[in-house]
Order: C-alpha cells, then sequence, then structure tokens
C-alpha cells in the first residue's frame, strides 16, 4: 500500500507527465539501450524506430499516475500489457533494470523539477505498479505451462507447409518439432515468433495472430510482406517471406492475448482492414465449427482484390454457416473484383454503407491500421453502438485512437 503522501506527490505530476511523457520514455529506452544492449533481443526495433513504444509506455506511465490511488481501474490496461510481456518472455529480472532507467530518465528530463520528494515518490510507486505486473506474469507462465501441450517460455516448432493467401499475405503452417500435442487457444490471439537473421546483431521478435480455428494439429499464422515502394521495411515478414519455407524451425511463444471471440451465441460483426483479417480468420472457423447456426456479418476492407487474402476460404464457409454475410469494400477494384459476388463496395467503409451491415445485440470486432480503426469506431459510434459491444485490437503498442467524439 502507498502512503498519502506518495499518492499525492505522484498525481501532482500528472500534468508534467502529460506535457513531457514522451520525452522522458525516450530518453528511457535510449539510455536502458545503451547500457543493456541485450535487451535489444526482446524489443521490436521497428516499433522503438518508428516512436510507438515510447508513446505507448508514456501512456502507461500517465494513466499509472492518474490512477494511482485505484490501480484497479488500470487492471484491464495491465492485463494487455502484461500478455504481450508474458509472450515476449518479459522475466522479473528485468524489472529492476527498468525502474532504474525511468526514474533517471524522469530527473534527466524534468532537472530540477524532479525534487528528491518527487524521484522517491516515483520510486515507491514503481516497486507496487511492477509488483503487480511480475504477480500476474507469473500467473500466466503458470497457466500457460499447465495446458496440455503448453509451455512457459519458447519452444521449437517447425513450419509444416507454406500458402501463399494474396498478393502480399503469407500462411506459415508450425507444429512442434518434438511432436507433441498442439494446445489449445482462444480465437482471435497470437504467438511470438523470434528469429536469427543472418547479419542482424540482435534476435528478432514479432508478434503474430493465430488465423485457423483452434483444435487444429498446428498453429497458423499469415503474416503480410511489410515493405515501403521497393524498399523492404520489414526485416522479419521479409525473412519470412523469402528464407523460411517447408521443414524450417522458428521459436514460437505459447498463445498470448486477450482480443478474443465472445462464445456465447449472440451475433458477431467481423470488421477488418487489410492483414487485420487474421484474427478474425480464427474466429470465423471457429464458428463455422462450433456455432455454425451464430449469425455473422464478416466485412474485410483492402486496396483491391489482389490484396484479399483468404477469398476461397471465406466464400467456402458460406456452405458452412446458416447465417453469414461476406463483403469485400476494395479502395480499386479491378472489373473482375467487381464482378466477385462477395464485392460490396468501392472507396471507403463509411456511415450511410456500415448502417445497413449492423446487426442489433451484436459484438462488433474491428482490427486494422490505426486510421483505419479511428474510421470503423467513429463510425460504429455515430451509428449508436455502445460501447460494450465494441472490441478492437492494435498490432503493435497501443496508441491513444482519439476517435471523434459523438455528441447527440
Amino acid at each position: 500500500m502507498l502512503s498519502k503522501e506518495t499518492i499525492e506527490i505522484i498525481k501532482s505530476t500528472v500534468p508534467v507527465l502529460q506535457v513531457k511523457g514522451t520525452e522522458i520514455t525516450t530518453v528511457f529506452y535510449k539510455n536502458m539501450f545503451s547500457e543493456h544492449p541485450e535487451l535489444l533481443n526482446i524489443f521490436n526495433h521497428t516499433n522503438q524506430s518508428q516512436g510507438r513504444q515510447q508513446t505507448a509506455l508514456a501512456n502507461a506511465v500517465l494513466a499509472a499516475a492518474t490512477y494511482i490511488d485505484n490501480l484497479e481501474t488500470i487492471i484491464p490496461v495491465v492485463k494487455q500489457i502484461a500478455h504481450k510481456h508474458r509472450s515476449l518472455v518479459i522475466k522479473p529480472e528485468h524489472y529492476p533494470i527498468v525502474g532504474k532507467h525511468l526514474l533517471r530518465a524522469i530527473k534527466e528530463v524534468l532537472g530540477d523539477a524532479a525534487t528528491d520528494e518527487i524521484i522517491n515518490a516515483w520510486a515507491e510507486a514503481y516497486g507496487v505498479i511492477s509488483q503487480v505486473f511480475i504477480d500476474i506474469e507469473k500467473q500466466m507462465y503458470d497457466e500457460a505451462a499447465a495446458k496440455a501441450g503448453g509451455w512457459a517460455e519458447f519452444k521449437e516448432f517447425k513450419v509444416i507447409d507454406k500458402v501463399q493467401e494474396s498478393d502480399v499475405i503469407t500462411s506459415f503452417y508450425l507444429a512442434p518439432s518434438d511432436q507433441s500435442i498442439v494446445p489449445t487457444y482462444e480465437p482471435g490471439q497470437y504467438i511470438t515468433i523470434r528469429v536469427c537473421i543472418p547479419g542482424e546483431e540482435y534476435l528478432l521478435n514479432r508478434q503474430y495472430s493465430l488465423s485457423a480455428a483452434p483444435g487444429k494439429k498446428y498453429f497458423r499464422i499469415s503474416v503480410k510482406r511489410e515493405a515501403e515502394g521497393n524498399k523492404p521495411d520489414g526485416k522479419v515478414s521479409n525473412y519470412l517471406h523469402d528464407h523460411i519455407n517447408k521443414g524450417d524451425s522458428l521459436e514460437v511463444t505459447a498463445p498470448a492475448g486477450e482480443f478474443t471471440l465472445n462464445t456465447k451465441e449472440t451475433p458477431v460483426v467481423l470488421i477488418s482492414g487489410g492483414v487485420g483479417i487474421t484474427p478474425f480468420m480464427s474466429m470465423v472457423n471457429y464458428i463455422a465449427e462450433q456455432q455454425p447456426k451464430r449469425q455473422i456479418e464478416f466485412i474485410n476492407a483492402a486496396r483491391s482484390g489482389k490484396l484479399q487474402a483468404f477469398k476461397n476460404e471465406l466464400e467456402t464457409l458460406t456452405g458452412k454457416l446458416l447465417d453469414y454475410r461476406l463483403s469485400y469494400v476494395y479502395d480499386s477494384p479491378s472489373e473482375d473484383d467487381k464482378n466477385n459476388p462477395y464485392f460490396s463496395k468501392e472507396g471507403f467503409i463509411d456511415t450511410e454503407w456500415l448502417k445497413n451491415k449492423l446487426i442489433p445485440e451484436a459484438d462488433y470486432y474491428v482490427c486494422g491500421p490505426v486510421p483505419f480503426l479511428k474510421a470503423v469506431l467513429t463510425n460504429l459510434k455515430k451509428l449508436g453502438v455502445e460501447d460494450t459491444q465494441i472490441h478492437y485490437e492494435f498490432f503493435g503498442p497501443a496508441v491513444d485512437l482519439q476517435v471523434e467524439e459523438v455528441h447527440a
């Protein structure tokens, strides 16, 4: 328990964290990696270079300060982060390193304004907050290991198949190298892949949604080749596409994540943009196998039919699901795209079009790039969908969506 004095001091730092938070976390990561370069084997370098990790941490620190007198309020956020930590194999011994450099960064950025009183209060608060993470993550490690076929950290899997799903997305089917069973998981969860790329100084980790229904003898991940123009931007995705083939091995962590399907019989609306379709493939296939009478609206937006993944798989499901509507939305459809019976709209998902896709009492799941998420969530709110019905997922560190306010 934190003292009343400590709580008051922490809450007094909220205004400065709102202004200086990202500057503090940027200095924090710079100093920590300089002194502990081995941690670069864990952290996503791309998220660092794009500033997303710094922003996500700044938001987490601000939330902790804001709710320091009622930390239970942020437990859902803590659990979401803890899932990522467990999937990346963050360990208790990492927390003192983080604490040391976070306090140092606060002092470095705020200078004389970071009095001994403030630093001591944050040291005390960090001790309490970090223990919450350690305890939750221990439980997650234990649960992952206790499952039939489960394990706690990394395990070797072999690629048993590699299938091109679109011009930019390829699926990898992974089975345990020791021929053990594959643990079950919740539709929508993800795994971490760790690779050692020739010429790279550090190991690289990436988290990919599982794109097949649970209960198989394999995991399936479906990876988009990340590229900007003709210059490859995604080291891991390009390495997987170009160099990992059937028979090769990859290190994998057990499934994690809280963006999961409500398995009740309520209707479901799945709205995805681009590769955001991947967790929904796990969900829709689960429904087809376990709840074929469940009402489902499946919407995927892509630039064109050539970039539309899982086309055959999605269209085949019309014969397995009794109440299933499938819609493709393409930015730049070809004439062939327009002739596809499931092509529904050219351009973007807007309020007027989405209005006709709503299902009362449905759960709405949204996944895709940040601009896509903002637009769809804003449209859903305009159409009166309650926050409790909306679930969404980021690929990478969470950022503030700043969804447009909807006023009555």
